[in-house]
């Protein structure tokens, strides 16, 4: 490959990498305070979008915004209080299937409200793609990395200096200490779901006018941004970005590789890497080091 077709992959890569680096986040942020993977972070993603979608017919996309993340903030919130809360001692094995059951559940509840059809919506800014040296970026490309940027920088403020993030830090580290502290655990985790919620839609709003969106799409979200988590080091919040950004360029690159259908074996991507190091290092490109410190950013 020439030069520019190596950058065109890059910027393509990038894209979606931010994506899945942002999943990946949320996925981490459960999982510090609970110790259990939610499986239903990909519908956040899933519905971010498509709450998007709706609200933006009718009101302009400034406000839309705000508005869907708080709608799947929302929906996280009452799938704690109604799944996790009444089951918070139960095995970590039990909880995760509840969290599968609650992605079947959305993804249902996605398909009834708003059907089998994929939705687009218009991209925030212009269409025209940037030039740079011999490739294009699409201006949507520039909003997903600024997001991801701007994602990563308030948790970090948040986990660093805020009250509530350092009792987040301390149930982390040591959930029963942390409880005789008089840390609220139990609104942690709420908090935690919100959090997760909240990016994931995030995630979601800024994909959908190069991606579209349906009821099906978060799916391959969770298990794309699973394996991002995974590849950082489960927990870690810099090996999420890393994780999602690396299997980003990964697919892109892939699906360049020359041989016929090459792009269609791109989404396998993902399962291959996830498989290899749950293997051979579970533990992750930065294993678990910084776990007692909330992964400090």
């Amino acid at each position: 490959m020439d030069p520019s077709t190596i950058l065109q992959y890059t910027f393509a890569g990038i894209k979606i990498g931010g994506i899945y680096a942002m999943v990946a986040l949320g996925f981490n942020i459960i999982y510090n305070t609970t110790g259990i993977i939610n499986f239903a972070q990909g519908e956040f993603v899933m519905l971010g979008g498509m709450f998007m979608v709706t609200f933006s017919r009718i009101m302009p996309l400034g406000a839309a915004f705000p508005i869907a993340v708080l709608a799947v903030v929302i929906v996280g919130c009452f799938l704690e209080r109604a799944t996790i809360w009444p089951a918070r001692n139960g095995s970590v094995i039990s909880l995760i299937m509840i969290t599968i059951g609650g992605s079947l559940l959305l993804k249902g509840l996605a398909m009834k409200v708003w059907g089998k059809s994929s939705f687009p919506l218009r991209h925030f800014s212009s269409e025209e793609p940037i030039k740079i040296l011999e490739a294009t970026i699409q201006p949507q490309t520039l909003w997903i990395i600024s997001v991801l940027l701007l994602v990563v920088i308030v948790l970090a403020l948040f986990f660093k200096f805020t009250l509530t993030g350092k009792a987040m830090r301390a149930c982390a580290a040591n959930r029963p200490a942390a409880s005789l502290c008089g840390i609220s655990v139990d609104r942690l985790v709420l908090l935690s779901f919100a959090l997760s919620a909240g990016i994931g839609a995030v995630a979601g709003i800024v994909i959908t006018p190069v991606t579209l969106v349906n009821y099906t799409c978060g799916s391959m979200y969770a298990l794309k941004g699973f394996a991002a988590a995974v590849l950082g080091g489960l927990g870690i919040s810099t090996g999420a970005v890393v994780g999602g950004l690396t299997i980003g360029l990964m697919e892109c690159y892939g699906a360049a590789l020359p041989f016929q259908g090459a792009s269609s074996y791109k989404d396998g991507i993902a399962l291959l890497v996830l498989l290899i190091f749950l293997c051979a290092k579970p533990s992750g490109i930065f294993g678990r080091a910084a776990i007692s410190e909330l992964k400090r950013f």
